[in-house]
């Protein structure tokens, strides 16, 4: 990966700076879960999992829109977790004709096994940069999800 000039004006250095950043967490995503254990958890599975266990008990349509997928495929998706005792259903007690899904003990500790392994190895990979550079990489994580959210 080059190192353009992060204050180049313009259009051509704003664009350059986007493409290394996008290939940098290309890259790193792609090494993160080539991390993961082969199983049965697909990566949308375990993306569904980690939400409910970060953020709680949600509805299939939130679910779905956090993941930015359409309702149908997460309404299966939720199948395949309940099927697999990684989650449960439960009607919400604010809307009875709403189910809630939340996460099960068995699906909590699936997604944090799967988090420990990858962090394992980004801290293992980490050692090699400066206290500097580690300070930078933490920042640099911040603003990266700054920009998930806008």
């Amino acid at each position: 990966m080059s190192c353009g000039d992060p204050g180049a004006d313009g259009t051509a250095g704003l664009a350059q700076s986007a493409t290394e950043v996008r290939l940098g967490v290309m890259r790193l995503a792609r090494r993160l879960r080539a991390e993961r254990e082969p199983g049965e958890l697909t990566l949308g599975r375990l993306a569904v999992l980690g939400r409910l266990e970060r953020d709680g008990p949600a509805t299939t349509s939130a679910l779905a829109a956090a993941e930015r997928v359409t309702p149908q495929s997460m309404a299966r998706l939720v199948q395949h977790l309940i099927d697999a005792d990684l989650a449960e259903r439960d009607l919400d007690p604010a809307d009875r004709r709403a189910a809630i899904i939340r996460i099960t003990e068995a699906g909590r500790r699936e997604v944090l096994r799967d988090r420990g392994q990858r962090e394992a190895w980004l801290a293992q990979a980490m050692t090699g940069l400066t206290d500097v550079e580690r300070q930078l990489l933490v920042l640099a994580a911040r603003l990266l999800d700054r920009l998930a959210d806008s």
